[in-house]
């Protein structure tokens, strides 16, 4: 039995036992029972700011700083450009390379640039997002086919952690097999040892998304704004069982029942099933050419 459910049997006005009493014979700590989650007061101005880059996400740090003042919140530049290093989010635009840039990790070329993909688990994409709860952050990873544009899998927890990005790579390879390619950005989980060395098992091929290059996982960001601006800002969650529910059934929806324009209105489930650009003679989509603005 998990914590919340023993200290749920602890009755306060228990007529023969004491709450010492009970506490020992549940095995829980007494002072669990008054402990409240200290809020975090970085998380509104961090709600805020998630729902600024979410509609204006080529915005930098000075317009999200006045957006934030508009709207009442007391914060300066230097706070926004922390929160925004916190979160992982900067400005859909590209930035001036810098040289002589020492790399702390293996970089991977690009490899999606000006490929046609033709069908099913050629190539996969995954990122990281902020979700907000009421007491604070948790964290969703999802990996997106992008022939069919279906989100093959996602996991939701609490930390930022590489664990829970491998084991649902491992997941998705068990249920649908290796792709070709796997788009990630350079973040720290897709840039750690397990993460690679399950990759290269499977042999396959690592794309990384350069820094400061805006289109080169476009369409998870695309799927994250979708996924943000229809459920999870309409939603109040409360604990992350409650946001697991909603983007679970966000997700089932926009795979098999949401119609897609780009898809020639298919869902990605019928496209992913169908495992090719042509059915009865029909074109399914006009193109499906990624690739990166220079």
């Amino acid at each position: 039995m998990d914590l919340k459910k023993r200290q749920a049997l602890v009755k306060r006005d228990h007529p023969e036992l004491s709450l010492s009493q009970q506490c020992r014979l549940l095995e829980i700590n007494r002072s669990t029972l008054s402990y409240k989650p200290v809020a975090d007061k970085d998380k509104p101005v961090m709600d805020a700011i998630d729902r600024i880059m979410t509609e204006f996400p080529y915005y930098g740090s000075r317009k999200v700083t006045v957006e934030l003042q508009n709207k009442g919140l007391r914060v300066g530049r230097d706070r926004v450009l922390k929160l925004l290093r916190r979160m992982g989010l900067r400005a859909t635009q590209p930035r001036k390379k810098k040289g002589n840039k020492r790399k702390e990790h293996e970089v991977y070329p690009y490899l999606l640039d000006n490929l046609v993909i033709t069908a099913p688990n050629q190539v996969w994409s995954t990122d990281i997002t902020y979700i907000p709860t009421r007491y604070g952050w948790v964290y969703l990873v999802a990996i997106l086919d992008l022939f069919s544009r279906k989100v093959l899998g996602w996991r939701l927890s609490a930390t930022l952690e590489a664990a829970p990005c491998v084991e649902l790579l491992e997941t998705m390879i068990e249920k649908y097999g290796p792709p070709d390619i796997l788009n990630q950005d350079q973040g720290s989980q897709y840039t750690s040892n397990d993460w690679i060395a399950l990759a290269k098992r499977h042999g396959i091929l690592l794309s990384m998304a350069g820094k400061g290059c805006c289109y080169d996982n476009i369409h998870m960001e695309r799927f994250w704004r979708s996924l943000k601006q229809e459920e999870v800002y309409l939603t109040e969650y409360v604990t992350l069982k409650d946001a697991r529910q909603g983007i679970s059934l966000y997700i089932e929806q926009y795979n098999t029942k949401r119609l897609h324009q780009h898809l020639g209105y298919k869902t990605p489930e019928e496209l992913f099933k169908n495992g090719s650009i042509w059915k009865n003679g029909e074109k399914l989509i006009e193109t499906n050419t990624l690739f990166c603005v220079q």
